[in-house]
């Protein structure tokens, strides 16, 4: 019995997942010796919560795992890169690109991970396959997967096949901003005091709820903004803060 046994429920992949498994291995240029831990990587929470024989078969622990290799291939690339760059600025890139306004497309358009999730069919019918954390969260767990099965090289060499060009997008200006940054970096220097974030309200089922945040600066409030969580409404609300104070251009 190896550690992944001790860890995990056991769960049989039959040929036709197998096939589909080894399509994502080919189509992504790495190789899996195991494939049950790539299939693990797939599988959302809701479908071990809905699965009483199957109650640790979920992706969470990998998940956990492949967060630690993707940042600190990301940082490693980042130091290698930017020799002549402050800490600042590349502590910002990586906030930027391990983030999930990151992998969430990348898992979507460069991996095609909602083909291949397995979740409980609750989340199925709340378009699960298509919300950021979820994919964001299944890039992660593959990593994970990848540095298990093959060794920290293999897992690398992925992450930067996958968040290199989204290092250069953002170097290049043309990534996705971090509104909650440079709006906290503006109120610090100007106002000597940092935006305050807080919750309007939420609502839908605890598997897919909606957060409405709003934020304040210097007595002015914005939003609310909506998300699937509270950093991503966080993100929304403080867009349009920077918007409205002419910081986005």
């Amino acid at each position: 019995m190896n550690l992944k046994d001790l860890l995990y429920d056991s769960k049989k992949i039959d040929d036709a997942r197998r096939a589909e498994l080894e399509e994502f291995s080919q189509n992504l240029g790495v190789r899996f010796n195991d494939l049950s831990l790539l299939d693990l990587a797939f599988h959302h929470r809701s479908f071990s919560n809905e699965n009483a024989d199957l109650r640790r078969y979920n992706n969470e622990r990998l998940e956990f795992l492949g967060d630690s290799v993707l940042g600190l291939a990301t940082a490693a690339f980042l130091y290698e890169d930017m020799i002549e760059n402050p800490e600042g600025d590349m502590a910002k890139i990586k906030s930027i690109v391990v983030s999930e306004q990151t992998l969430a497309p990348v898992a979507l358009e460069k991996m095609h991970i909602d083909r291949y999730l397995v979740m409980g069919r609750g989340e199925e019918l709340s378009d699960g396959r298509h919300k950021k954390a979820i994919l964001a969260d299944a890039v992660e767990a593959v990593i994970g997967a990848l540095y298990i099965d093959s060794g920290y090289a293999a897992a690398e060499k992925l992450v930067r096949e996958l968040i290199v060009p989204e290092i250069r997008k953002v170097q290049q200006d043309k990534g996705a901003r971090d509104f909650k940054t440079l709006l906290q970096e503006y109120c610090q220097k100007k106002y000597r005091q940092c935006p305050v974030y807080e919750l309007a309200r939420k609502c839908g089922p605890d598997h897919d709820q909606t957060f409405f945040m709003t934020v304040r600066v210097c007595g002015v409030s914005y939003g609310p903004m909506e998300g699937k969580n509270k950093k991503s409404a966080e993100q929304a609300v403080a867009k349009v803060a920077c918007e409205a104070m002419g910081l986005s251009e």
